[in-house]
C-alpha cells in the first residue's frame, strides 16, 4: 500500500478505537476527494463503511459518478434524495421571513441577489443526513475536505465542514490526486473537473477565483510562488474565512 495511505488508514483505525465507534459514513459526491476518503475508510474498517449518495437537485452525472465509485470499490450504499426536503425547508423559511417587518429583511435576500444563501443549505442538509446515519449505526462522519480548500475556507460552515474527522485534511489537492491514483480510483473520476455541485455547471476553480495549481504553489512556496494578484486574492480569502476554522468565540476568547 502507498505509504501515505498506510499512515492515514492506521490513523483512522486509531480514531475509531478512541471514539468507540463501529465504522464510517462518507458522503460520496462523485468527485475525487470523496472517492479517496471512502476508499481509505474502507481499508481502515472493511465491511463497516457506508457510502451515502445524497442528491439535492444535483447534476445527474454526479450521482452516476458516485455510483461508479461505490460499485468500483464494492461499497454498500444509501441513497437519500434530499430535493423535496430542501424545497420544503426553503419554502417554509421564506414564509417565515415574509412574516418579519419589511424593514428587517434586506433586498439581498432574493434568490438572484444571494445564491449562496440557498446553495449553502444543501451541504448543511446533507450533513444533517450523514449524522442521522452515523448516529443510527454508531459510525463516525468522515469529511472529504483537503488542505488546499480548508486553508482558504472553501467549504460550508456547519455543512461539509461539520464532520468528526478529516482524513485528507493535511494533503494538498495535488497530493490527493496522486493518492487517488495509488488507490485505484477510476480514471473518469481522476479526470473530472473538481466541483462542489452547488448549482449546474459550477466548478471549484471558477468559484474560488484561482486554480488549484496556483493555490498549491502559494501554500508550498509562499506569496512569491504566484503572481501578486493571486497572492492578494488568496490572502483575502484566508483572512475572511478564519471564522470557519475556529471554534465559536466566547467572552473569554
Amino acid at each position: 500500500m502507498d505509504p501515505i495511505a498506510t499512515e492515514i488508514v492506521n490513523w483512522l483505525r486509531q480514531r475509531l478505537a478512541m471514539a468507540g465507534a463501529r465504522g464510517f459514513v462518507v458522503g460520496v459526491s462523485g468527485g475525487l476527494d470523496s472517492a479517496v476518503v471512502v476508499r481509505l475508510c474502507q481499508l481502515a474498517a472493511p465491511e463497516q463503511v457506508a457510502a451515502a449518495i445524497l442528491p439535492c437537485g444535483s447534476e445527474p452525472g454526479d450521482e452516476a459518478d458516485a455510483r461508479v465509485i461505490a460499485e468500483h470499490f464494492k461499497l454498500p450504499t444509501l441513497h437519500v434524495d434530499l430535493e423535496r426536503a430542501y424545497n420544503a425547508l426553503v419554502a417554509s423559511t421564506r414564509s417565515g421571513l415574509d412574516s418579519l417587518p419589511r424593514e428587517m429583511v434586506p433586498a439581498a435576500t432574493s434568490d438572484a441577489a444571494a445564491p449562496m444563501t440557498l446553495a449553502n443549505v444543501k451541504p448543511r442538509l446533507r450533513m444533517t443526513t450523514l449524522y442521522f446515519i452515523a448516529s443510527s449505526l454508531n459510525y463516525l462522519v468522515a469529511g472529504t475536505g483537503n488542505k488546499s480548500e480548508l486553508t482558504i475556507g472553501y467549504f460550508t460552515k456547519y455543512g461539509d465542514g461539520g464532520v468528526d474527522l478529516l482524513p485528507i485534511g493535511h494533503l494538498l489537492k495535488g497530493q490527493v490526486k496522486r493518492l487517488a491514483k495509488a488507490l485505484d480510483v477510476p480514471q473518469a473520476i481522476l479526470d473530472k473537473a473538481p466541483s462542489a455541485g452547488l448549482w449546474p455547471g459550477q466548478t471549484d476553480e471558477d468559484e474560488m477565483g484561482v486554480s488549484y495549481s496556483d493555490l498549491e504553489r502559494y501554500l508550498t512556496d509562499g506569496p512569491e510562488g504566484v503572481s501578486p494578484a493571486v497572492a492578494l486574492r488568496l490572502e483575502r480569502l484566508i483572512r475572511s474565512t478564519e471564522h470557519k476554522r475556529a471554534l465559536p468565540p466566547t467572552m473569554e476568547s
